[in-house]
Parts: structure tokens; sequence; C-alpha cells
């Protein structure tokens, strides 16, 4: 098995404030962790390239594009949840590449799978607009790019919010299945079970809304029940998993329990599903804010997926 990873120092540099929880230090912990492991020196870290401007159009509009590049060595806040630093600019770019720069690598033959280990985090920017702790929308831009080289591409958002941004870019699209499991009713408002898609769309978003204290039990049927039928019948050439991690008992922004074993289990499950299509798994980071909750979720998740 063939695995890769993309980490740059930049995304460290995106500085969110003292007191935000999209810090730095989540990426740093899950870092340390991954370094104590007896398989991460084995895997293959693969350097991100920062995607041309016309790349991000894949997703978001020109007004989201020329505001986003607007913002280049500057300090300020796009919303009261969502500020950048002089850096941003850089990391954002490099974070919307290296899903790119993955793909690559796999329709190439030179990885099997892979992991974005990036910040800022990508699944709440919307089309036109940037939000919650969300400049680019990652996991949107490489489902774009692949979308355009023909593939079909199926999105699965496991962080404790909806994954607003992602539907709402390919709403009206048969070429790309979304499915989010969250919190319900909670941040950002989205994510009913009733919103199912437009258009040519109609029928390939998949809203699983679970109530607060949802466990591992309840997310483990409906991933058997719902989630991976879903998979199965679509039938994608790559899989892209939105991995947040803020559905953990511990995280002090969810109000879920699921146990770290769990984002094992939801890997192995949904990997076994992408393999009856041949579809390659490549996983994006998204949000986790406890930090040893999320060091050890991510530690489990890869250890599955380059297992």
């Amino acid at each position: 098995m063939k695995f890769g990873y993309v980490y740059e120092d930049v995304f460290l540099k995106h500085d969110t404030g003292k007191f935000h929880p999209e810090r730095p230090e989540r990426l740093e912990a899950v870092l340390e962790r991954l370094g104590k492991t007896s398989y991460f020196g084995s895997l293959l870290r693969v350097p991100s390239q920062k995607i041309p401007p016309e790349l991000i159009l894949s997703a978001h509009d020109r007004t989201h594009r020329d505001r986003f590049l607007s913002i280049e060595g500057k300090q300020g806040s796009f919303d009261g949840d969502t500020p950048f630093s002089p850096k941003s600019h850089e990391a954002a770019l490099l974070a919307a590449g290296s899903g790119v720069v993955l793909a690559d690598r796999i329709l190439s033959g030179t990885l099997d799978s892979g992991i974005a280990l990036v910040r800022p985090p990508g699944h709440h920017a919307e089309t036109g607009k940037a939000m919650g702790f969300c400049l680019l929308n990652n996991i949107a831009i490489t489902a774009g790019y692949l979308s355009g080289q023909g593939k079909k591409v199926y999105i699965l958002d496991w962080d404790v919010h909806h994954g607003n941004g992602t539907q709402e870019i390919f709403y009206g699209s048969d070429r790309v299945f979304f499915t989010s499991l969250h919190q319900y009713p909670f941040y950002p408002g989205s994510g009913s079970a009733n919103e199912t898609g437009s258009g040519e769309g109609k029928g390939f978003t998949l809203n699983i809304p679970l109530p607060e204290n949802s466990g591992d039990k309840e997310y483990l049927r409906e991933f058997a029940e719902k989630v991976l039928p879903s998979i199965e019948s679509f039938r994608p050439d790559f899989l892209l998993i939105s991995a947040g991690f803020d559905a953990h008992k511990r995280d002090p922004l969810g109000g879920m329990t699921l146990s770290t074993e769990a984002f094992a289990k939801f890997t192995e499950m949904t990997r076994k599903a992408a393999s009856q299509s041949g579809a390659p798994i490549l996983s994006f980071l998204e949000g986790g804010y406890d930090l040893e909750a999320l060091a050890e979720s991510v530690e489990a998740h890869i250890a599955v997926l380059a297992g």
C-alpha cells in the first residue's frame, strides 16, 4: 500500500489569534502523535503546490476568488469566525493544492491513497464566501478538479458540523455525490434530511442529521444502513473524506460521544465499500479541537488507511 501525506510548515503560520479553537497547536499535536508510531516514517511525504488562481474556480466563483486573492500579506477577517493573517493566503493556497497534488500522484500510479494534513480547513467555504474557519474549500477544489477529468467523486463528511459549503457547491451535480453525518440542529444550520440535491443533482446529496449525544452505536448503524449502500450504488472513481474529528466525546465544540475507535471503524467500513469500485481514498483534515482526542483519532484513521 503506497500511502502519502501532505504537510507544510506554513500551515502553522495561519494565525487565527490567541483564543481561536482552530489553532496551529492542532497540527502540532497530530504530527507529534504520528511521529511516535512505528509506521509514520515509512509513509511518503508529498510536497504541496499552490493552486493557480483559475483552479480556485473549480469550486468558487470569481467574486470569492478575487476577494481571497486580495488578502495576501494582510491581517483581517472574513467574518467573526474566520480570521486571516499575513501568511494565511499562502497557507490556504497550499492547503487547497494538497488534495490536487495527492490526486495527481494517485492518477499517475505512484500512490494508492493519501491524506492532506492541512489548515485552514475547508468544508464550510461556499461558492461565494469564506466562513466557519474556512477560506477555500479544499475538498471541493479537488473534487472539482477530478470531476473536470471525467471522474465520479463521492465525498463523505463526518465532521460534527454539516459541510454546507461542499453541499452547496455540488448541489446540482450528478458527478459528485455528497454525504454528511452531523449533529443537528447545530452550526451552520443546514443539513436536514430533506436536502437531497436539485436538478441533475437530485438524489446525489445524502444528509444524515443526528441528535446531540449520538455515539458509536448510532453512527455505525447509519453507516451500515445508509452510507455504505450509497457508496456501493454510486460506484465512484474516487472517494474523498472530510475527516473532522470534533464528534469525539472529548471535543469542546461538538456535542457527540464518539470514541477514538469509532473513527477507525468508519475508515475500515468506507475503505471496504470503496474497494468494490476500485475507488482510491483521499482524506482531508477538517475539525477537531481537543488536542489529544484529535491526535489519537487522526492516528487511528491513518493506521487503517495506510495499513
